[in-house]
């Protein structure tokens, strides 16, 4: 928006020639609401005539001398410069309010800021006081913007009664242009303004004229900064829209696909000053390429589990085509008393813009090595091929689909061996309107699973279904206090449990479900070993989760949580079936990458645990 703002405030200033009076003390100190603070050797006061507290609030986030103070300047000269800049920052939020005659007084040490000279600053400040009269708040008499493209989001503050703040009115303006640049006109902007105060009847008569400029579409892609990437698969990548009518969400979307490449340290999408002669528009993207390798490390510790360690290393442009290989390992249950060491390796090849900008291909080898426990749990090694495709429509809908080979063998003990082979179709959707993913407020998640899959040799055919909903609700100032609920529920349909592949059956318990209650510690005992009844996962899986979370500090907030499961051990929820429960407490500590969380649970129905079990991770439980 090219149109200068600043004529808006210096047209007000004209007009009131009481705005700033900053040659006297102020006459209202007797009338003033208080607040003050220390800060360090400097005492800051600010007191607003009549203040219910808003405009002292306002005051002060705007007030450069409590940025200086917060930040330890505090010397005089610092203390002063910063008082002579508060004159004008004040003011504007005063207009931002509708406060066109206002009365503002700074005094260091009881002197007016603004007689006192630059070079003459005192060495030393003891005490601040900023006095302000706000004077009446003007209304508007007129509140005029034209023309208007269909479904622009002018602000209802916006109205003729309405406080006549310059904060509300270039709110419109913006809305206004951000209206035409919605329905392609790139180029739209403010076009002129006529504003006037009028301080008889405390009014602002305000009208704001818009120019649309010519409906644009989208011409060049001009690229720059690439330097391992190969430019025609960065281009594929980007998705770039030639041809097609301008659009601020179009830009974005290929800003989306750029970044989640994970290529780029930098991604700048910049608009071409001047239009084409056919009224195209090109736009300039520079990049920059971080480093192409990156290696991370993990661990893990449990009280009943004992520990895990993980580590990945990924190569994220490997043929120069944006492909990224990465490789995992992992190894769990590290010193656990009840069960062996499990490894797990995956080595997965991804290929973006795939037949569409918004599709990745992708390879994936898996080989699994499980330890169950010693008594009544089974042994399996497991290896699986994949080969997909994963499509992100939007933010908020994806869905992946794969053909996938599958070889297990499993050791019910006594030398008694099973394999498992099948042939699946994996395919999931997910729908997450939640408004923060890793501390959500507001929203909801939803999820859906189906695997059909066919036998080979003594393997049953059949499909797994698998589906969870997560809802949440906040309440009270700044949604401190935040209910949340999270439902799953799955089956396997038309297969046998002993003839079914181990890894598709359901287990309940551990922080993925039922905290309080030791991993996998309900399922079923239908398959009956050389030494009795094993215990694998069921055939249906019910669980539920109720959550009150409560932010009580500025970065911390506690929850309380109760979990449920069920385990059925057959198809469709039928046959005999089992439950457990528990619940506990939790501390959350925000952290820039979401609440660093703290659980302790126990058990409260079933039998199939008990003490206490601790659960540290990055993130809400779900």
């Amino acid at each position: 928006m090219r149109a200068s703002w600043a004529a808006f405030i210096a047209a007000f200033a004209m007009v009131s020639p009481a705005t700033v009076d900053a040659q006297s003390s102020s006459p209202f100190s007797g009338l003033f609401g208080r607040g003050s603070e220390a800060e360090g050797p400097v005492s800051l006061d600010v007191r607003v005539a009549g203040d219910d507290g808003d405009l002292e609030r306002s005051i002060r986030n705007t007030s450069l001398i409590r940025a200086a103070l917060d930040e330890g300047r505090t010397t005089g000269q610092d203390v002063l410069a910063a008082a002579r800049a508060d004159y004008a920052r004040i003011l504007g939020a005063l207009f931002d309010d509708g406060r066109y005659s206002a009365v503002i007084t700074i005094t260091l040490d009881g002197q007016e800021a603004s007689q006192i000279a630059p070079l003459d600053a005192p060495d030393l400040v003891s005490q601040v006081v900023i006095s302000v009269d706000p004077g009446p708040q003007f209304t508007f008499s007129r509140a005029e913007i034209a023309p208007v493209a269909p479904g622009s989001d002018i602000p209802e503050e916006y109205a003729v009664g309405e406080p006549g703040g310059t904060g509300v009115i270039k709110s419109a303006a913006a809305a206004g242009v951000s209206g035409w640049r919605d329905v392609g006109h790139a180029k739209a902007d403010v076009g002129g303004q006529e504003i006037v105060a009028d301080h008889n009847v405390n009014t602002v008569d305000s009208r704001v004229a818009l120019a649309p400029g010519p409906t644009v579409s989208f011409g060049r892609l001009n690229v720059t900064g690439n330097q391992r990437l190969n430019e025609r698969r960065l281009r594929k990548i980007a998705g770039f829209p030639s041809g097609l009518r301008y659009s601020p969400e179009a830009i974005e979307t290929v800003r989306r696909r750029l970044r989640r490449t994970g290529i780029f340290s930098a991604i700048t999408l910049e608009e071409a000053e001047l239009l084409n002669p056919d009224n195209s528009m090109d736009v300039n993207l520079t990049v920059v390429e971080q480093k192409p390798r990156r290696v991370g490390v993990g661990f893990e510790i449990s009280n009943t589990e004992g520990a895990k360690v993980s580590a990945f290393w990924m190569h994220r442009n490997l043929l120069g085509g944006g492909e990224r290989l990465r490789i995992e390992g992992e190894t769990s249950d590290i010193g656990s008393k009840d069960s062996g060491m499990d490894y797990r390796l995956s080595t997965r090849l991804e290929r973006p813009a795939t037949f569409h900008p918004d599709i990745t291909a992708y390879i994936e080898l898996t080989a699994e090595r499980r330890r169950g426990e010693e008594d009544d749990d089974y042994d399996s090694d497991t290896v699986a091929a994949a080969f997909g495709a994963n499509y992100i429509h939007s933010e908020r809908l994806t869905a992946d689909a794969a053909i996938q080979y599958q070889f297990q063998r499993v050791d019910d003990g006594g030398g008694l061996e099973t394999d498992y082979k099948v042939v699946a179709f994996p395919m999931d959707v997910t729908w997450d309107a939640r408004d923060e993913p890793t501390d959500a407020k507001r929203g909801y998640w939803l999820s859906g699973d189906l695997v059909p899959f066919i036998g080979l040799g003594d393997t049953d055919s059949g499909a797994q279904i698998l589906g969870e909903a997560r809802g949440y609700r906040s309440f009270g100032a700044d949604d401190r206090l935040t209910f949340a609920g999270r439902a799953r529920v799955g089956s396997v349909l038309g297969a046998d449990i002993e003839n079914t592949p181990r890894d598709y059956l359901f287990f309940s318990g551990g922080g993925g479900s039922v905290r309080g209650q030791p991993f996998e510690s309900l399922g079923a005992r239908e398959i009956i070993g050389p030494d009795g009844p094993i215990l694998t996962g069921g055939m249906s899986v019910a669980n539920a989760t109720a959550e009150i979370r409560w932010q009580f500090r500025e970065r911390i907030g506690a929850v309380a949580f109760a979990d449920y499961g069920r385990v059925w051990t057959d198809s469709a929820f039928d046959g005999d079936s089992d439950w457990h429960s528990g619940a506990g407490i939790g501390i959350r500590y925000a952290t820039p990458i979401g609440p660093l969380r703290f659980d302790v649970a126990g058990p409260v129905g079933g039998d199939t645990g008990e003490g206490v079990q601790l659960y540290l991770g990055l993130g809400q439980a779900f």
